[in-house]
């Protein structure tokens, strides 16, 4: 009787785990993806320049999604939920306490310019939502640190205290220039508080269509769509210009698009030179400002 007890428990355990429904080489063709993200340096991002012009220099950045930084906890999850048949992404608390996000510039990292550049994008953040930045403080073990290093402009996504310091880097050039455009420097405070890319959501296929004979083998991964749960619109129309949209010939391999709108639009898709009002509502609604669901 005990035996029998004893099999009926391992196999109601074994029905209650979730299926594997990927093969063995597709969950590690997926790893080695996610794991090649954490390596990148500037002859690289030079090289996808390069090779890929019209591409915005963030897509070129050889992170997840082009400038996502991925913990190892997250990448792990990633793969487990991927062998299972399911994109997903295990989300940080996404919002800074008391909506101030605390950071510094790495020693010796940027000249006069390049600070200016940074700090009028979080000026410009201040100004539109009623997120706060404060430098950071000795005592002060969770924050973000302003890198220069030439691999790209990249950043962690979301707060997450166990993290400590939160990463936010931008290849050094001239203000108004590659990952220097302010909009490109918006674009990556908001994967900080909290925000995915504008096609990462769950109706994104009823705005746009992906021509996948048209992207770099084994950037597939890059285009996953997510639920609600972790990517909600927080009742915003889909935003063609938003400073988190890819651009239409992001991972391309031959110069031709791989996003195509499929609505009439105004403006240009994925362009760097200015953050849109709904790109402000979505913090704003976010971090729960005053009057932000007016």
């Amino acid at each position: 009787m005990l035996k029998l007890g004893l099999l009926l428990g391992v196999l109601s355990l074994a029905a209650a785990t979730p299926a594997i429904v990927r093969s063995r080489e597709e969950i590690q063709a997926f790893r080695s993806f996610l794991e090649n993200t954490k390596t990148s340096d500037g002859d690289q991002f030079l090289a996808r320049t390069l090779a890929s012009p019209l591409a915005n220099p963030e897509e070129n950045s050889g992170k997840y999604e082009g400038d996502i930084v991925l913990d190892d906890f997250i990448i792990e999850s990633m793969i487990q939920q991927y062998a299972m048949g399911r994109n997903a992404y295990t989300w940080p608390n996404t919002k800074w306490p008391n909506n101030t996000v605390v950071w510094e510039f790495g020693e010796g990292e940027f000249g006069p310019l390049q600070q200016a550049a940074i700090e009028e994008g979080i000026k410009d953040i201040e100004r539109h939502t009623c997120v706060k930045f404060r430098y950071r403080e000795p005592e002060d073990t969770v924050f973000v640190r302003l890198t220069g290093f030439a691999n790209g402009c990249y950043a962690h996504v979301g707060y997450w205290e166990s993290r400590g310091v939160h990463t936010l880097n931008l290849a050094r050039n001239y203000p108004g220039v590659g990952c220097f455009r302010h909009a490109t420097i918006v674009h990556e405070w908001m994967h900080i508080l909290g925000f995915l890319h504008m096609q990462s959501t769950h109706n994104r296929d009823e705005y746009v269509k992906i021509v996948e004979e048209n992207l770099t083998p084994g950037t597939e991964h890059n285009f996953a769509i997510y639920g609600p749960d972790l990517v909600d619109n927080l009742g915003v129309e889909y935003d063609y210009v938003s400073c988190l949209h890819y651009g239409p010939y992001a991972f391309s391999k031959n110069g031709e698009p791989t996003i195509v709108a499929l609505q009439e639009h105004e403006g240009v898709m994925g362009q760097r030179v200015y953050v849109t009002e709904e790109d402000w509502i979505r913090i704003n609604r976010h971090y729960d400002c005053p009057g932000a669901w007016d």
